[in-house]
């Protein structure tokens, strides 16, 4: 297969894993709808270069590493989970407090904020790791092309921060930000149980590992 061929195959993969729902969807769409549109790109780019790191640690054989030393990968998985449950409880806390909107949009330090929550969110999740891994060995060759080894982190970035661009702009709209304001409290809970939710299944998947 042609170098342009395992590109777009690749790039075909990440697209649909990044469409799947999860924890990077729940705050996107969270930051966007209850920050301001910026923040929501902020976030979006945070997502992209999440992705990148993946990519480059996949290109780096992360994932010989983590096979050899498993309880790295535990450590990994019960971290990442933490963190999210971490997340969770101060969207859950946060819940019944009243949202003024013009100062979450004015704030001068929201955007980077927002970008960290998205990076960090993104790096939280172990078994991204793996997926980006696993399709970088399924269809690249023993010795990757230069110009694979640049394209690469360059169309991760772009399906990564491209999605949650779109997910940003739709949930910043006027319609979605007033049914937020209108039920913040539930929808708050909501999004806080999901976090928690997957942030337990990731901890207790890597605590049963043998």
């Amino acid at each position: 297969m042609s170098s342009t061929g395992i590109f777009i195959s690749i790039m075909a993969a990440l697209v649909v894993g990044a469409m799947s729902p999860g924890p990077s969807f729940v705050v996107v769409s969270r930051i966007a709808i209850s920050r301001s549109r910026l923040d929501g790109l902020a976030a979006a780019v945070g997502m992209g270069v999440g992705g990148v790191v993946f990519a480059g640690l996949a290109l780096a054989g992360l994932t010989a590493l983590l096979s050899e030393f498993e309880w790295l990968y535990v450590l990994l998985k019960v971290a990442g989970g933490a963190y999210l449950v971490y997340i969770a409880v101060n969207i859950w806390k946060g819940a019944a407090q009243p949202l003024e909107v013009s100062e979450a949009v004015n704030g001068h330090r929201a955007p980077m904020r927002s970008f960290m929550t998205a990076l960090l969110t993104q790096l939280s999740n172990p078994k991204t790791i793996i997926v980006y891994a696993s399709l970088f060995a399924a269809l690249l060759p023993r010795n990757v092309p230069l110009d694979l080894t640049v394209a690469l982190p360059l169309g991760v970035f772009a399906v990564e921060a491209g999605w949650y661009s779109i997910v940003a702009l739709a949930f910043s709209a006027r319609h979605p930000r007033r049914l937020y304001l209108y039920a913040k409290s539930w929808i708050d809970r909501a999004a806080g149980a999901v976090m928690g939710g997957l942030g337990l299944r990731l901890i207790l998947s890597g605590l049963s590992v043998r």
